[in-house]
Parts: C-alpha cells; sequence; structure tokens
C-alpha cells in the first residue's frame, strides 16, 4: 500500500482543541478525524471538495476502501518520531524507577524492541511530565517537546470603548520537534490520482493553520516534509495470531468483524463545532471512537467509516472521518 510520512515542523504555538472544549487545556494529538476536516476544508479552497469526498467519505458509505487515509499526528524530535504505543504491551512491568503508565507517547524504536520481546532498562529512559514523552535518560535536565502554555488577549470593540479578556491554551513546540501523520492510498491508482492534490492541501494548511486560533496566526508550520513509503516498524516474523494497533481514530463499519470481547482498545468521545457558511460554529453531535494505541482482533484489516454528525435541520452532512489506519502486531510476543 503506497505511503507517505509527513513532519511538520510549527512556527508559533498550536490550538488543539480537548474532547472537552476547555479553553485553559490543550490535546497532545492533532487526531486524524480533524486532520481529514482540515483537509477537506483545504480542498474547497482548491476547488476540489467534491471529487475529494466522492473518493474518501462518500465512497465508504457504499462500503468500499476510501482512496486516502490518514492517521493522527504524533510529536517527533529530529529524527525520532514517537506514537502512542499498543496497549497490549503498554505500560511495561511495574518499576521503582520509571513511572511508564505516565509515557503517552513512546519512540518508535521502543515499539520495535517490545515487539520483538526485549525488555526496557529502567535505568536508560525517563518520563518527561510536560510532554508526556518517554525520553532517554541522558537527555539534558528540562529537556521536553513541547510545553503547555495559557495565553491571554483581550477583544476590544469597534468604538474602543469596552474590552473582554479571555484566556486559551495552547502548545509550544521546542525547536526541532512537531507533528508527523502517516498518509495511506489504496493502490497504485488513488496515489496517482491523490497524492499532488493531497500535498498541496497540507502545504495551504502550513500556511494557513491547522487547529483552533488560526486567526491569531497559531497553528502554521514550515513547509511540510513529505518522506515516501518509509517503514515505521520492523515488527519482525510471528506466526501466532495478528493484532491491529491503532493509529488512527477508529468508527467501525457495519462490514468490520471486530472481535469486541478481546484485544486491548480504549474509547474517545469526540464532538466540536462545525466550520461551514451553511452555519460557521453549530455543535456537532458526539460520536464514540477507538482510541489510538488500541489494538483490536480481526480476521481482516479493520476498514472503519464515516459518521454524519451534523446538527439536525442542517443544509447538508458534516463527515467525521472514522477510516481505519493500522499496523499488524504479534498479539503474543517471543518471551
Amino acid at each position: 500500500m503506497p505511503s507517505v510520512l509527513v513532519r511538520l515542523r510549527p512556527t508559533g504555538p498550536w490550538r488543539i482543541g480537548p474532547d472537552s472544549g476547555d479553553r485553559d487545556r490543550v490535546e497532545r494529538i492533532y487526531h486524524s478525524d480533524a486532520l481529514y476536516s482540515a483537509v477537506c476544508g483545504a480542498m474547497a479552497r482548491l476547488g476540489t471538495l467534491e471529487e475529494w469526498l466522492d473518493a474518501t467519505a462518500r465512497v465508504v458509505t457504499q462500503d468500499r476502501e476510501p482512496a486516502v487515509r490518514f492517521s493522527s499526528c504524533f510529536p517527533f524530535h529530529n529524527e525520532t518520531l514517537y506514537v502512542v504505543p499498543p496497549q497490549h504491551l503498554w505500560p511495561p512491568p511495574a518499576s521503582s524507577k520509571v513511572r511508564w503508565k505516565g509515557a503517552r507517547f513512546v519512540p518508535l524504536p521502543v515499539v520495535e524492541s517490545l515487539l520483538s520481546g526485549k525488555t526496557l532498562n529502567d535505568d536508560s529512559w525517563m518520563v518527561d511530565g510536560e510532554s508526556e514523552c518517554l525520553m532517554p535518560s541522558s537527555a539534558p535536565v528540562g529537556s521536553t517537546l513541547f510545553r503547555t502554555s495559557v495565553r491571554s488577549s483581550a477583544a476590544v470593540d469597534r468604538t474602543g470603548e469596552g474590552a473582554a479578556a479571555h484566556s486559551v491554551a495552547c502548545l509550544e513546540f521546542t525547536p526541532g520537534c512537531g507533528l508527523w501523520f502517516v498518509t495511506a492510498f489504496a493502490d497504485d491508482t488513488a496515489e496517482e490520482q491523490w497524492s499532488e492534490r493531497f500535498k498541496a492541501a497540507i502545504r495551504l494548511l502550513a500556511d494557513s493553520g491547522f487547529g483552533g486560533e488560526r486567526s491569531r496566526g497559531w497553528g502554521r508550520s514550515e513547509t511540510p516534509e513529505f518522506l515516501e513509503d518509509r517503514i515505521l516498524v520492523k515488527a519482525g516474523s510471528h506466526d501466532g495470531e495478528v493484532g491491529h494497533w491503532m493509529l488512527s481514530l477508529f468508527h467501525p463499519s457495519a462490514s468490520d468483524s471486530v472481535d469486541w470481547q478481546r484485544g486491548n482498545y480504549s474509547l474517545t468521545t469526540r464532538g466540536g463545532r462545525v466550520e461551514s457558511e451553511a452555519g460557521w460554529g453549530q455543535v456537532k453531535k458526539n460520536t464514540r471512537m477507538v482510541a489510538e494505541g488500541s489494538v483490536l482482533v480481526s480476521a481482516l484489516e479493520p476498514r472503519g467509516a464515516v459518521a454524519d454528525v451534523a446538527p439536525d435541520g442542517f443544509a447538508h452532512p458534516v463527515y467525521r472521518a472514522g477510516f481505519g489506519l493500522s499496523f499488524p502486531v504479534p498479539l503474543k510476543v517471543p518471551v
């Protein structure tokens, strides 16, 4: 399956709203459904929205595979990519030195080690409480991939006679750090048709911004870096049963044959507001979704579905992408 790994290097703060909607809190993952929505907005400005929806959201409603799928966006530091680890392997057994479960993100080489049955040396690792990343214990004191910050501002009325102060939380990335995600194409034909248009959409979003507070210049990045067909994890050979490690949010379709009595998975509730000229800012319907890092047991790769989350009586559908993007991992690793 053709794929592209994308790295975004922020040039300023990013606002990723939490599921709670609290203004004084910020999420650390830019989720796959939000990324899909952002790309839809960019496709609309590029004049290809209807064709894009036909190839992705609408084709899924016909129980066919979408032409393009996204993982969620995870942090990176220089060449080290971090990810939400497979839930059936994380956290490792309790240690007196490292609070493993405090790490939400771990380097991809750590995942490779866990999949091969290796144990982690607790003298070699530490958990950064600020970014919730597992970092080498040799990292300088105070090292972090990003920090959360609350910035204050004031809205002034047009006459200049009144002002309303408000504050909002954001992520501030340290030099060399940013967010990465994977784009997977259904086949070579889909890649040929959508690769360049997808890259144009991401470049547009890098200039205009991802997430919230874009009118303040937040959510922007340097020119995106595109890496073709990069292997994320070398899982090695395994003859046992395979699970599907989710790198995206996932909303199951009627045809997905997931064994919900097995596996290791968690759920999250996604909300948000509509960005459309037909009704800007109206509240979307909530959707329960399988979270990143979940390991699902299924005979076939989980495909996923879209949900129409438009408010009742809205002028058009509003799609929440629940396409599954996963990586096969052994359910039982060598010991």
